[in-house]
């Protein structure tokens, strides 16, 4: 089963350069054991552009989706057994980039699983 692991912060700060070499070295646990299947880290919140096109026109806002103390720092997608798997790898994720970790199983389809594994 494939999860989404949203890394929350409360600063637009990126990551220290310790914070980032813990987190390679999670990334290469993550591969090593075969949970990997993606991950990335985002820009500030500052450089979104949210399009509503439900109107039949775009609308085009620079800036975030909402105003809020938080924002999605980054993700990683990750394939685990079961959530308690799961749970157990997002904790150290959270240890890893110093932040807090949401974890949210993906809804009705499981991700293919990428050629080789």
């Amino acid at each position: 089963m494939h999860y989404l692991f949203s890394v929350i912060h409360d600063a637009a700060d990126l990551a220290t350069d310790e914070e980032m070499a813990a987190i390679d070295v999670f990334n290469d646990r993550l591969k090593t054991e075969g949970h990997w299947v993606f991950a990335g880290g985002l820009a500030a919140p500052s450089t979104a552009t949210v399009i509503d096109n439900r109107g039949g026109a775009a609308l085009f806002t620079d800036g975030p989706y909402v105003e809020t103390k938080e924002y999605l720092a980054g993700f990683w997608i990750v394939e685990a057994a079961d959530l308690d798997v799961a749970v157990k790898l997002a904790g150290d994720g959270s240890l890893a980039c110093n932040r807090k970790v949401e974890v949210r199983p993906f809804a009705g389809v499981d991700l293919q699983p990428l050629p080789g594994k």
